[in-house]
C-alpha cells in the first residue's frame, strides 16, 4: 500500500458529528463524576501508592512503550502518531465498569480516571509533543499541523475536567439526585457512544477497509503492551491483587473518544490516526471485557 495515499486520506467527520461526540464524552465523564465525593480524593492522598502507580503507568510507561513499538515496527507516520496520541490520552471511561466486572478496586479505578483526567490537561499535549517530536516521520506531521499544546489543553479541559467538576459538585450538593441520575446517564451515554462509532464506521467503510489491515496487528500489540505494562508496574510496586487489577485495566483502556476529538480538531481527521483511534475504541472493549471475565473467576486479595 502506498504510504502517501495512507497519510493523505482524511475521513468524513462533520461539524455535527464532532458536536455529538463532544456531548457524549461530557455526559460519560459527568456520569462517572457523580459517583465521586471529595473524601475519595482525600483518602487516596493518605495512601497514594496505588494511585501514583496507575498515573505513572498511564502517562509515563505507556507512552514510552508506544515509542519503542513504533521504533521496532516503523509503521506509516500517521499510524505511528495515532498510536502515540492514544497512549497520551487518559484512561477510558469504560475502565471503571470493566474494573468492577473484573473484581478489582473500582473506587481506585474511578479515582485514577478522575486524577488522570485533570492531569491530562498538561500531560496529554506534552506527551504528544515529546514522543511525536522524537520520531522524525511523526515530527513532520506535528510541524505541518502546527499543534498548539495550549489549544489541546483547553479542549481536554472542556471535554473532561468541566464535567468532572460539575459531577462532583452535584454529588456533594444533591446526593439523592446524583444517585438517581448515575445509572441512566451511564447507560444512555454508552449506548449513544457505541451507536456513534457504528455510524462513523459506516460513513467511512471504504477507508476503514483500506486501513484496517495496516492497523489491526499494531493496535492488538499496542493494547497488549498497555495491559502488560500496567500489570508489570503494579507488580513491581507491590500493589495488592485487588489494586493491581484496577491499574492493569486502567492502563489498557484508553480514552480513544478523546483521541478522535483531538485528531479531527487538530489533524484534520488524518486517516491513519483516526482509524487507529477507532480500532482502539472497539478492541480495548473486547480485551477489557475478556480479561475481566478471566480475572473474575478468582477473588482478588486486598
Amino acid at each position: 500500500m502506498d504510504a502517501t495515499a495512507i497519510d493523505s486520506v482524511a475521513l468524513n467527520f462533520s461539524a455535527t458529528s464532532m458536536t455529538v461526540l463532544n456531548a457524549v464524552l461530557a455526559v460519560v465523564m459527568f456520569s462517572i463524576a457523580i459517583d465521586l465525593t471529595p473524601s475519595d480524593f482525600r483518602r487516596l492522598l493518605y495512601t497514594p501508592r496505588a494511585l501514583l502507580t496507575g498515573l505513572a503507568s498511564q502517562f509515563f510507561l505507556l507512552p514510552a512503550l508506544t515509542f519503542l513499538l513504533v521504533l521496532v515496527t516503523q509503521p506509516q507516520p500517521s499510524i505511528a502518531l495515532g498510536l502515540m496520541l492514544v497512549a497520551a490520552c487518559p484512561g477510558g471511561n469504560i475502565s471503571n465498569f470493566i474494573t468492577h466486572r473484573a473484581g478489582g478496586n473500582a473506587a481506585l479505578s474511578v479515582s485514577m480516571t478522575a486524577f488522570a483526567t485533570v492531569g491530562a490537561i498538561l500531560l496529554t499535549p506534552l506527551n504528544i509533543a515529546l514522543w511525536g517530536g522524537l520520531y522524525a516521520p511523526t515530527r513532520e506531521i506535528l510541524q505541518a499541523t502546527k499543534i498548539d499544546p495550549v489549544s489541546v489543553a483547553i479542549t481536554v479541559g472542556f471535554m473532561l475536567v468541566l464535567p468532572l467538576v460539575l459531577g462532583v459538585t452535584l454529588r456533594a450538593a444533591k446526593p439523592a439526585l446524583a444517585a438517581k441520575l448515575r445509572g441512566p446517564l451511564q447507560t444512555l451515554s454508552m449506548v449513544i457512544f457505541l451507536a456513534f462509532i457504528i455510524l462513523a464506521l459506516a460513513n467511512n467503510w471504504q477507508n476503514f477497509k483500506l486501513f484496517a489491515g495496516a492497523v489491526a496487528l499494531l493496535v492488538v500489540l499496542h493494547n497488549a503492551l498497555a495491559l502488560a505494562g500496567g500489570y508489570g508496574l503494579a507488580t513491581l510496586a507491590r500493589l495488592s491483587p485487588y489494586d493491581r487489577r484496577a491499574v492493569t485495566i486502567e492502563t489498557g483502556i484508553q480514552n480513544s473518544g478523546l483521541g478522535l476529538i483531538l485528531i479531527f480538531a487538530f489533524f484534520g481527521g488524518l486517516g491513519g490516526m483516526a482509524v487507529v483511534a477507532a480500532f482502539w475504541g472497539v478492541w480495548h472493549a473486547i480485551t477489557g471485557l475478556g480479561l475481566a471475565a478471566l480475572m473474575n473467576r478468582t477473588r482478588a486479595a486486598r
